[in-house]
């Protein structure tokens, strides 16, 4: 499969860059190179310092930024030296994850800067041995649906990847339901908010911070206030995430 994958030349004509990226390294596994991939690790990177994008709530992008990591460190064998738009692009997309307590999207941008030598947020990763702790396995008759599989694969991955004990309840026997801990995250309530606090009185986030805390629940404030004293990046975070003189500017 792999042979003819690269004798029909698919990766130039039916792939996305990030798909390339993917594909080169499962045909490599193979001993088969993926062809007319020229200029591929440029145009990954150059994605990867597109740092605006990753300070507004996205996804998609913030999944597939992990993913280039992933695929350009061949998974930490090779360390990526992260350039600084690369690492704050990491960063940010972190912090949206930590605002929306997103432990499976934070899991994975930890263990992209991991894999590329760097050393996570020590907040960030307090709290993701906190929610790994928190998940919980069942045995249940029949089949499952949707459940938190993936988030507890990421989190006891990156247990793992830092030293600590991971998988230590993975002994459920037939078909097993996980379950993860609930995420009450300040994401939503700080975006509602910004939208009437940014028009009545527009400022950095020196000037917006008190009267954000005090328009959020106790719980939201307490992660925002945690977000903000878990990276230097945080303020220039903010002036991006808030999108303050960038809506309806020239």
């Amino acid at each position: 499969m792999a042979e003819w994958i690269a004798s029909q030349n698919v990766g130039a004509h039916e792939l996305s860059d990030l798909q390339r990226g993917e594909a080169r390294r499962l045909l490599a596994r193979r001993g088969v190179e993926l062809r007319d991939v020229e200029g591929l690790d440029d145009r990954l990177r150059a994605f990867m310092r597109r740092t605006s994008g990753f300070a507004v709530p996205n996804r998609k992008a913030a999944y597939e930024l992990t993913h280039v990591v992933f695929y350009l460190t061949e998974y930490g064998r090779k360390p990526l030296q992260l350039e600084q738009p690369e690492r704050q692009s990491l960063l940010f997309a972190g912090l949206i994850a930590f605002l929306d307590q997103d432990s499976d999207l934070l899991a994975e941008i930890c263990i992209a800067l991991t894999f590329c030598d760097e050393q996570p947020p020590q907040d960030w990763c307090h709290w993701l041995e906190q929610q790994t702790q928190r998940f919980t396995l069942q045995s249940v008759p029949g089949r499952v649906g949707h459940d938190d599989y993936h988030p507890y694969l990421m989190c006891n991955w990156f247990q793992l990847l830092v030293g600590r004990t991971g998988f230590s309840d993975a002994d459920c026997k037939g078909t097993v339901v996980i379950e993860g801990p609930g995420r009450p995250g300040a994401l939503r309530g700080m975006s509602m908010a910004l939208y009437t606090l940014l028009d009545q009185a527009p400022g950095s986030w020196a000037r917006v911070r008190e009267p954000l805390l005090q328009s959020l629940s106790s719980e939201e404030g307490d992660v925002l206030r945690r977000a903000e004293e878990s990276t230097q990046v945080f303020e220039p975070f903010f002036e991006t995430f808030s999108r303050f003189g960038q809506v309806g500017s020239a």
